[in-house]
């Protein structure tokens, strides 16, 4: 895909008669960077570098269509398939055993996920798997948005993931879920106990032909199933852990409670401290009491 994606620019570029020089100028970027995208010896272009060249050549989307694909290939073989029909599933049902799913993580969250990866090579390949999953979001906002339903293990919530301020901003992310009719989010608690899943994550894809897959997925490995019988035995994983899982508000009700407990900003006071504050006030005799602990002392009024 990177080979078509500089086959294209560069026949568009010769199209219009522009050398790499004036190109690059239109793009406003160094002229050996567009010598690195029609050679593919540089990194891949970024999003945003792609939107330019679109516009710049007039290619009515083609490149920008294009350049999903040539970032899959920054992903390891066993994945590039599941992130293809996930790109087309009507439903996706995930149990997340580790870490919130890609499609519902921050970029800070997606980085400090993907930056611990034993399979990255570079700074510039960790830019571009962070830039594949950011994209992947996009579809969550289309009105062909699927339904996604995701149940995590509670240790997701209580395993800090980057600082306190990205594990703030990513469990406020999973409570915006609540506005988003075709997302839903539960919660599986330790008090479970033992489930058919321990083994780790899975993935259910539900594809327009009414066919489904089942994916699993381990640190440094991926397996795509497709074979009914298989199938069918996640679905009905899936199923018994959804029965055991709280139910969606109760769910939110602990994503809000561990924000706010585990990963609380420093300079408010938590919700014990809160509490106990309450407590205070509530047992003030009406009135209330100077700092010094001695009883108001009313003002006369004037003409008493």
């Amino acid at each position: 895909m990177a080979a078509v994606f500089a086959s294209r620019v560069t026949r568009l570029r010769q199209a219009r008669g522009w050398t790499q020089v004036e190109l690059a100028q239109r793009v406003r970027v160094h002229p050996s960077r567009i010598n690195q995208i029609e050679r593919m010896t540089g990194h891949r272009p970024t999003r945003e570098l792609t939107i330019d060249l679109d516009r710049a050549l007039g290619a009515d989307g083609l490149l920008i269509d294009l350049w999903p694909h040539v970032y899959r290939e920054a992903f390891p073989n066993w994945s590039r398939r599941f992130i293809e029909l996930s790109a087309t599933a009507v439903r996706i049902r995930q149990y997340a055993a580790h870490t919130v799913p890609g499609l519902l993580q921050t970029e800070d969250y997606a980085r400090a996920v993907l930056e611990v990866g034993r399979d990255l090579t570079s700074a510039e390949q960790l830019a571009e798997r962070i830039a594949v999953r950011m994209v992947r979001q996009d579809r969550l906002c289309t009105s062909d948005c699927p339904e996604l339903i995701v149940i995590l293990d509670e240790s997701v919530l209580m395993r800090p993931i980057g600082s306190s301020t990205v594990m703030r901003e990513q469990l406020r992310r999973l409570l915006s879920t609540q506005s988003e009719s075709r997302i839903s989010v539960q919660i599986l608690p330790f008090s479970v106990g033992a489930h058919s899943a321990m083994g780790g994550s899975f993935t259910v894809l539900s594809l327009p032909d009414g066919s489904e897959v089942a994916y699993t997925e381990g640190a440094d490995s991926g397996q795509l199933i497709e074979e009914t019988e298989e199938v069918r035995s996640y679905l009905l994983s899936y199923d018994e852990l959804r029965a055991s899982a709280l139910p969606p508000a109760m769910s939110l009700d602990m994503l809000r409670s561990t924000m706010e407990d585990a990963y609380r900003d420093a300079r408010l006071p938590s919700p014990a401290q809160r509490r106990r504050l309450a407590q205070v006030v509530i047992q003030q005799p009406s009135g209330g009491r100077l700092r010094g602990g001695r009883a108001r002392v009313p003002r006369p009024r004037p003409g008493t």
